[in-house]
């Protein structure tokens, strides 16, 4: 049952798990879980690599026999705790074709691509390319404004050559304005991610929110995207790639209808999660996310920030407290105890266990389960 929570309670609930915070932090930064990646090149395959598991799973599942795919991260490891090895450079400049997430999820990816052989044939592809992505305020932008403002100089430029050419010429300098400040912003924004400090170790998301796969409809993107490539660099197998694409996109298709469907019927709209990875999940589909730590699970809270979600959960009478499985879930359960509510799991998906895997869990099944879990916590 919940209670009302004093000002000194709330106080004291929040150095607690400021405190919580800290020490997962620590251990956070201590434990770089790098054990092997998931495969290896095979000679006389088409071999692609993927930066996290999401994008493992889709190249997996459209690839099919015709394609051999390698993970880089580890199972039971997700992404804002890990860094490539050197043999995982080897390993890349060896394949075909390299998927990362991009959106600032793999800060590391600059460098690494610095990195390959020099005579190395890989193609690499950010497959978040398209959706909409949201800052970590929560406003929307598209990705690829740069595309959009070369073409619009280039457009201008086109204008100059015809009887209009004063109107061209100053269309085409808007346009090449236009470019140079999207361009500048972007390289502000690389730079920003590149040059961040050493106790970083690369996990830096910026200002962008980079958790694009836990909507479905997000994934429908990047599905096709990874088909798209996939065909683009080994057009050989583009057929049996379409035909296992179409496969799944009918799956994802099918699990955004049931999150649309189920999410416009529960009464509540209020999610309190573990960090900030549900917010293309809320955006799509009419909620709203309150996250106890930031973009990446290992930003610390400030004590206005745990005040004020002690009072939210009172006041919007929250009843469960959302975590994660793979990272701590000290700071959910510290504040569910404290506000006598109730935890749950909500799964980002940034990762698979093990166990998992032997169970033959996947993408949409644990999605699934996360749908379960929200129309229970919001009915």
């Amino acid at each position: 049952m919940k209670y009302s929570l004093s000002g000194k309670k709330v106080r004291n609930l929040a150095g607690g798990i400021l405190l919580s915070a800290v020490m997962i932090f620590t251990a956070a930064c201590g434990d770089e879980a790098n054990n092997g990646s998931q495969g290896q090149v095979e000679e006389g395959k088409f071999n692609v690599v993927t930066s996290f598991y999401p994008i493992y799973e889709f190249a997996k599942t459209i690839g099919g026999e015709d394609a051999n795919v390698i993970n880089l991260q580890p199972a039971g490891v997700e992404p804002h705790s890990w860094t490539p090895r050197s043999q995982d450079i080897v390993t890349t400049s060896n394949a075909g074709l390299f998927l990362y997430n991009g959106a600032g999820l793999e800060a590391w990816v600059p460098n690494f691509l610095k990195g390959l052989d020099s005579d190395s044939n890989v193609k690499s592809v950010e497959v978040t390319e398209g959706i909409e992505l949201i800052d970590s305020e929560g406003h929307t932008h598209d990705h690829g404004v740069e595309e959009a403002a070369d073409e619009h100089a280039h457009e201008g430029e086109e204008e100059a050559a015809d009887e209009h050419a004063h109107e061209g010429e100053e269309h085409a300098h808007e346009g090449e304005e236009h470019a140079q400040e999207d361009e500048h912003a972007h390289e502000e924004e690389h730079t920003h991610e590149e040059e961040a400090p050493a106790s970083d170790d690369g996990h830096n998301h910026g200002s962008t929110d980079p958790h694009t796969w836990v909507s479905p409809k997000s994934a429908m993107i990047m599905a096709e995207n990874i088909k798209d490539s996939m065909v683009e660099a080994d057009p050989e197998h583009k057929a049996g790639y379409e035909e296992r694409y179409e496969a799944l996109r009918l799956q994802l298709e099918d699990l955004d209808a049931k999150f649309t469907e189920e999410l416009s019927k529960v009464p509540n709209k209020e999610i309190v999660v573990s960090h900030q990875a549900f917010g293309y999940l809320a955006r799509d589909y009419g909620l709203t996310q309150h996250p106890i730590m930031g973009l990446s699970p290992d930003a610390e809270p400030t004590g206005q920030d745990i005040m004020n979600l002690a009072n939210l959960v009172e006041e919007e009478g929250i009843e469960y407290i959302f975590f994660e499985e793979m990272v701590s879930d000290k700071l959910a359960k510290t504040l569910a105890s404290e506000a006598g509510v109730d935890t749950m799991v909500l799964n980002p998906v940034e990762g698979i266990t093990e166990e998992q895997l032997q169970n033959g869990e996947t993408y949409v099944t644990l999605m699934e389960k996360n749908l379960q879990n929200l129309v229970t916590a919001l009915k």
